[in-house]
This record gives C-alpha cells, sequence and structure tokens, in this order.
C-alpha cells in the first residue's frame, strides 16, 4: 500500500484502463471524442496497457469466410455517436469499400474485415496504449484514511512502469474454457488456436479431425477443416441432436437492445434467471441456420455418393482424451446406452467456450474492498462501477463480467458503444461531484500553499498532476 506524503505530486491519469481489446478500444475512442469537445482542463487524461504485443481479437477464429454474427451498425461507435469518425461506415471509406459494401446488401461483415476495422480504430489511439506490457500489480494509494488512487505496475520485458489512476476501467476479457481434467497440446487443441496451428500440418495427411462442441465456432471448425483437407474424416461430437439454431429474430434481438439493460438490472432476481433461460438461445450454444443447412446438405450428399467424411455423434459427450506423439484418441461416451467409442485423430479440437477472466483478480488488497452478493458474485451498479467500502474513493469499472447485474451483453459487441459512454458520464460526474466537495469543503488552518496550474494542461495519456485531495491541477 502506497501513503501519500505532503508535498508528493505524482502524474496521476483520470482513468487507466487494463486491456486493449474491443472494448476498451471503443471507451479511447469515446474519450478522444469527449476531449475533442471540451476545454483542456476538463479533458480526461486516460492510459491503457496491453499485453499483447498488438491489437488482436480471437485471431485463431478469423476464418476466412466466417461472418459477424452482429449487424456492422454495432460497432464500437455508431451506437452511441452516428457521425462518428471511427465509424465502420468511415473505415469503408478509408478502404475504397464503402459502395461494394452497400451493393452487398449484408449487414453483417466478414469476422476477419471487422477485425480489420478494429485495427483501424485501435490505430487511431494508439498514443494512449502500451502494448507488449503485463499488469503485475494494482496497489492502493492512501491518502488521509482514504484510498484515493490506484497504483498500477506493468511490466515490459524486465522493464517496470508504474502508472497511478483515479478510475481503472478492466477489459481483461475471456479465457479459453477446457473441459474437467483435458490439457491443452499440440494434438489437443482450443478452437482459439485453429488458425494459429493448423498450418502446422500442411505437408501431412491428416486422416481425422475430432471437433467438440454444439455452438458456432464447433460448427464454423467443422466446415473449415472439412473444407481444408478433403481427404480427411470430420468427427462432431456434441450432446444434443444436432445443431440448434441461433435466435436472431427481431423481437428476440431486443435482448440486445440498450433499454434491456436497464431491464435486466431491476429485475429480481428470479426474473432475471427466466430471461437467460429465455434467451439464452440468441447467444449460446447456437449456430447460424445458413450454416446448419450447409452442414447438414454437405452430409447427406456424401450419403448419396457414399463418400462420407462428415460423422456427426450427437446425444454423446467426450469423456477422456489420450495425448500420444502422433495424434489424440477420444474416448466419446453416448448419453443414451452409455456405450463408449474411441476416435484415433490427428487432432482434437475442443470449441468448449470461454469463461470471463477473475475480474479483481489483479486488484490485491483492493479487492478486499470490493463488494459482493450473497452468491459471492462481485456487485457492480448500473454504471459498471464496482460497488465498494466507503474508503475506496477511486472507481473501479468492468467491461465484461457483469451478466448477472447487467444481462447477456456483458461481454457481447451489442452494446459496447452504449456502455462506454456510459462509463465515461459517470468517471466526469464522480470527478465534478468530487472538485464540488473540495470547492465548498470549509479551508483548515493553517491554509495550504497554492500550487500554480501548468502553463498548458496535461493531454490525453499524460496524466495530470496531484495537489489536492481529489487531484484537480489549480
Amino acid at each position: 500500500m502506497s501513503q501519500v506524503l505532503p508535498g508528493d505530486t505524482p502524474l496521476v491519469h483520470d482513468l487507466i484502463g487494463i486491456g486493449f481489446g474491443p472494448s476498451n478500444v471503443a471507451m479511447a475512442l469515446a474519450l478522444s471524442e469527449h476531449n475533442a469537445q471540451v476545454d483542456r482542463e476538463e479533458a480526461v487524461t486516460a492510459h491503457f496497457f496491453e499485453r499483447q504485443p498488438s491489437f488482436g481479437w480471437h485471431r485463431g477464429m478469423l476464418i476466412d469466410d466466417a461472418t459477424m454474427q452482429v449487424s456492422f451498425l454495432k460497432d464500437l461507435v455508431t451506437l452511441r455517436n452516428p457521425a462518428s469518425e471511427y465509424s465502420f461506415l468511415c473505415y469503408l471509406q478509408s478502404k475504397g469499400r464503402l459502395i461494394d459494401f452497400v451493393n452487398h446488401k449484408n449487414l453483417f461483415p466478414l469476422r476477419v474485415e471487422f477485425h480489420d476495422y478494429f485495427e483501424w480504430a485501435a490505430a487511431k489511439v494508439d498514443d494512449m496504449v502500451s502494448y507488449g506490457h503485463e499488469i503485475i500489480a494494482v496497489e492502493p494509494v492512501v491518502q488521509d484514511g482514504v484510498v484515493e488512487y490506484l497504483e498500477v505496475t506493468a511490466r515490459a520485458g524486465t522493464e517496470l512502469v508504474v502508472h497511478r489512476a483515479r478510475n481503472l476501467v478492466l477489459g481483461t476479457g475471456l479465457r479459453p474454457r477446457m473441459p474437467e481434467g483435458i490439457e491443452r497440446s499440440e494434438r489437443v487443441w482450443h478452437n482459439s488456436d485453429l488458425l494459429a496451428k493448423v498450418d502446422g500440418l500442411e505437408g501431412t495427411a491428416p486422416e481425422r479431425f475430432v471437433v467438440v462442441g454444439a455452438g458456432q465456432s464447433a460448427a464454423e471448425n467443422v466446415a473449415y477443416l472439412h473444407r481444408r483437407f478433403p481427404d480427411a474424416e470430420i468427427c462432431a461430437v456434441f450432446s444434443r441432436y444436432g445443431y440448434s439454431p441461433a435466435d436472431d429474430s427481431a423481437f428476440a434481438n431486443r435482448i440486445f437492445d440498450p433499454e434491456a439493460v436497464d431491464e435486466y438490472f431491476t429485475a429480481p432476481e428470479d426474473i432475471k434467471r427466466k430471461l437467460m433461460e429465455y434467451h439464452g438461445n440468441t447467444n449460446y450454444s447456437v449456430v447460424d441456420i445458413d450454416l446448419i443447412d450447409d452442414l447438414y446438405r454437405q452430409s447427406y450428399q456424401e450419403k448419396v455418393l457414399g463418400t462420407e467424411r462428415l460423422r456427426f455423434l450427437n446425444i454423446s459427450r467426450l469423456v477422456g482424451v489420450e495425448d500420444g506423439p502422433d495424434g489424440a484418441r477420444a474416448t466419446v461416451r453416448s448419453l443414451v446406452s452409455g456405450e463408449e467409442t474411441t476416435l484415433d485423430a490427428d487432432v482434437v479440437v475442443l470449441a468448449t467456450g470461454y469463461s470471463p477472466a477473475d475480474p479483481l483478480g489483479l486488484l490485491g488488497d483492493v479487492a478486499r474492498q470490493c463488494h459482493r452478493d450473497e452468491q459471492g458474485r462481485i456487485r457492480v451498479e448500473r454504471d459498471y462501477r464496482v460497488a465498494t467500502d466507503p474508503e475506496v474513493r477511486c472507481g473501479i469499472y468492468l467491461q465484461g463480467g457483469t451478466e448477472h447485474t447487467h444481462g447477456i451483453t456483458s461481454s457481447l459487441l451489442s452494446n459496447t458503444a452504449i456502455r462506454v459512454g456510459e462509463i465515461l458520464e459517470s468517471v466526469v460526474g464522480h470527478r465534478q461531484a468530487a472538485v464540488s466537495s473540495a470547492a465548498s469543503a470549509p479551508v483548515s488552518s493553517p491554509a495550504p500553499v497554492a500550487v500554480p496550474a501548468p502553463a498548458t494542461a496535461p493531454a490525453v495519456g499524460e496524466g495530470r498532476p496531484v495537489v489536492d485531495g481529489v487531484g484537480t491541477a489549480r
């Protein structure tokens, strides 16, 4: 724990973001637009840290023909600011493809194209991010018994850098989920590794792949491997009769509306559970109907021709994998009969989803001052600010890990633009309230020594000097 001493004036950011995936890129874009519209002394200073050496979003899943499951209008900015210069349409214009995209008459871009848009947008605010920096510690900075700031230590190689912030925005993303007892290896992949590893099979003649999972990624992996390796058998393993179609109908899609977050947040716990049961099929373990139809059509054609390479082991579950130097042996159990089938495969691909990273895992001692509900879940306010002890004056905001409070859009792109706007509004509002409180407080005796304001206010990412309890420069 750091203690602020009299006369100590370190530079402090209004906001530090941990992680620089799409959510925090959207946060940086919102900050940039905000700062362009206010006086310099009202600008929000910010910096972001990202462990990867450059921007990257599910690179292992950028299959060449895979499309987004969300409209291009739900990009990083449009729902918050339709006139933004950082929109997907502005990206298309900069690439000379706007008219071609319009003629395409499709709301859902290729995933690889949307990734390129994310990279384009991230490059617009790259002065606000330090890539290749891993956060190793977050410690409270205490003044008069109150946690005024958080001190963030990041490591880049052997170098350590330390920054302080009045607010943290945690956008640490999701982590690949593996079945219990199964580890990733050269022959056992999570689907997030697919494109990074599949090139290593070039020059070989794979005979069989086993793909486990019932969601969009699993179906895409099956289709991709079937196309990429025309002599290999592709075995799809899932516990259902078949892939279930995603409900993307207009009324069901209202679960992704910004207003739905308000409704979900205020709903009783039993209603929250029912809403997730009713509408989980808009996102979880479901597949686009066009892809389902394509796979079934291909499977039937192979049966007619007597060249079956697509094999579906439905109502079944993977119960074990033995890894070997030349392949992997998967054991699959029928949920109906209990009979077990052994499949020798060149590779087993586990499209078994993701789990949110522990949002408070980096916060050390501060995590103990964050409130949890009776089920041990983090208490999060409507503005995505973590509920804390009153002694914690700095803000901790979550981009993800809030499904239990804010609903299904917690880690999805659908509400990203709106969410970052709400977080920014909260950060600015708390700062203004703190300044007003400090201005109305009685002056103690002896009076503090005035510190002159800098000749020019700091630019975004440079921080702001700490002069008083709320860190405002005078």
